[in-house]
């Protein structure tokens, strides 16, 4: 979005967008007076409607329910691209339920009965095979979803041997070899599972004679060479999403939007709660003429400010934005971690201020504090978490391990009186106006600022500001996910911001569901 003099950016692949995401520290404190605001104006919409329009906002309709169908869909898939892409470790467990809770009770009842009447129908006499073909299909069809679209031997073998029709002739006549036909089909498995499901199928072989327990068991493996083909399916697709993805997401999140075109609104009501937070802090100033100029903020100010409170969200109040919701379990992540070292932090500054010269200088005994601290506030994010009584045991444990290392080293140990007020002091930090608190939490703020702004923020990630040296190094790790989240989703959403800047800073009328896909739109993208 360029403004002032910037030159716009031409869109850059997803790991140069990775690195350049951020703009300077110099267009972060920019800002653009309104006698520049025609030029800026201009910048916004010259290209749209010479090139692809500016697209008109969407009126209100009614949606119907294979449009909400298909909306969700699109939203599954985009979530599930999005991990792929930003978790290296991405894969599907086979799905587990809670050992009380009522859908496994359901689950584990509709599976008994349906054995149970598998078993009452082999043991009839004569047997009846009516549950058993319907397994063996089952079963034949999960077998030929396994193969390659050429292996057409295996294919045919497989047809061939669980054919169904001659095995309900076989049934009609009672000569159904049901042990065989479970025997071909675990040899079947054995040629087509992966090599860590070895061992379950010599398991399966070495099975007892019972054949519903057999079968139970062929379809518990074949549950687990489901999963093992998805995963292998995913191993594959994720280089190709890493190329592609930042399009893919775009494109998906486009195709929402038509379909659902209210789906910016809290993204909308995010960003225009940055740009009002700007606003206020914008001064007068008067040219050689004594013409007055207003000042407003410019867009990547505007978006890093937003960026920001991105961080410290309260999900209480407001849902996420639209734009950040597929990422919302890793920055509950770095928010619950970073609220724990903010804590640890502040319970350290007070130690070392209280007690003074006699602890300093011993990394040993920081680093054991450190620890000590950080396991009995592990948890601290939780609701039914007690921080009261966490910090009175914080206090205690703090107090033994201190006259602990002053009693090694010929020290008096610490008073009562001083026990006390150290105490009081590491608790009072759960009111938000303590001074400790105030200053870890600004310079916190002030790290994560620095990082989004700079255009080189894996250089300032070691340069922790005076006070936050005892977390620098799980401050330097969130810093570098942060980024890495900031960077990716500026990538993929930037057009869609600097459609709702343009139309909050240059008009009344609400942003446009399609984003106009023009160079100043890719100058968000790229800066």
């Amino acid at each position: 979005m360029p403004l002032n003099d910037e030159r716009p950016a031409s869109t850059c692949s997803g790991e140069e967008q990775g690195s350049d995401v951020e703009s300077s520290s110099e267009r972060c404190d920019s800002m653009t007076s309104t006698s520049d605001l025609d030029c800026s104006r201009e910048s916004f919409t010259s290209d749209c409607s010479s090139k692809h329009g500016t697209p008109s906002s969407s009126p209100p309709k009614t949606l119907k329910l294979d449009e909400v169908m298909e909306s969700t869909r699109d939203l599954s898939n985009l979530s599930i691209a999005h991990e792929i892409i930003v978790n290296r470790n991405f894969h599907l467990e086979p799905g587990s339920l809670p050992q009380d809770s009522l859908w496994k009770i359901v689950r584990d009842n509709v599976h008994k009965a349906f054995w149970d009447i598998l078993e009452s129908e082999l043991n009839d006499d004569p047997p009846e095979y009516g549950q058993a073909i319907r397994l063996l299909e089952e079963i034949r069809e999960v077998l030929l979803s396994f193969l390659n679209p050429g292996a057409n031997r295996m294919r045919t073998q497989i047809t061939e041997v669980l054919n169904m029709d001659l095995i309900r002739q076989q049934a009609d006549n009672d000569a159904v070899d049901i042990q065989g036909l479970a025997s071909y089909i675990i040899t079947t498995m054995g040629k087509l599972c992966a090599p860590v499901r070895d061992e379950d199928i010599q398991k399966l072989r070495e099975s007892p004679d019972n054949i519903v327990t057999l079968f139970r068991e062929i379809f518990r493996v074949l549950d687990l060479m489901k999963a093992d083909i998805v995963n292998f399916t995913i191993d594959n697709l994720r280089p190709v999403l890493h190329r592609q993805g930042v399009e893919y997401e775009r494109a998906t999140f486009q195709s929402i939007l038509d379909k659902t075109p209210s789906a910016l609104k809290h993204t909308t009501s995010w960003i225009k709660s940055a740009l009002e937070e700007l606003t206020p802090i914008t001064k007068e100033q008067t040219d050689g003429q004594g013409k007055g100029k207003r000042l407003v903020p410019g867009p990547f100010q505007v978006l890093n400010v937003a960026f920001l409170r991105i961080l410290t969200w309260d999900y209480d109040r407001s849902p996420l934005p639209e734009t950040w919701m597929t990422d919302e379990t890793r920055l509950r992540e770095i928010q619950w971690q970073l609220q724990r070292c903010e804590a640890v932090n502040e319970v350290l500054l007070i130690i070392y201020s209280t007690i003074g010269g006699s602890i300093q200088g011993l990394p040993s005994l920081s680093d054991r504090l450190k620890r000590m601290i950080g396991v009995l506030l592990d948890g601290m994010h939780s609701k039914d978490f007690n921080i009261e009584e966490a910090l009175q045991s914080v206090s205690a444990q703090i107090c033994c391990e201190l006259n602990k290392s002053l009693t090694e080293r010929s020290y008096p140990a610490l008073t009562p009186a001083l026990q006390a007020t150290l105490t009081g002091q590491i608790c009072s930090i759960t009111q938000k106006d303590n001074p400790i608190r105030t200053l870890v939490e600004d310079r916190v703020q002030q790290f994560f600022t620095v990082l989004i702004c700079d255009p080189k923020p894996k250089i300032k990630l070691e340069q922790v500001p005076a006070g936050l040296t005892a977390i620098k190094p799980e401050l330097a790790l969130m810093g570098a996910h942060f980024i890495s989240l900031v960077n990716y989703n500026k990538s993929v959403y930037g057009p869609f911001y600097a459609d709702i800047i343009r139309k909050l800073m240059f008009s009344s009328s609400p942003p446009a569901a399609n984003p106009p896909q023009d160079t100043a739109q890719d100058s968000v993208t790229s800066n």
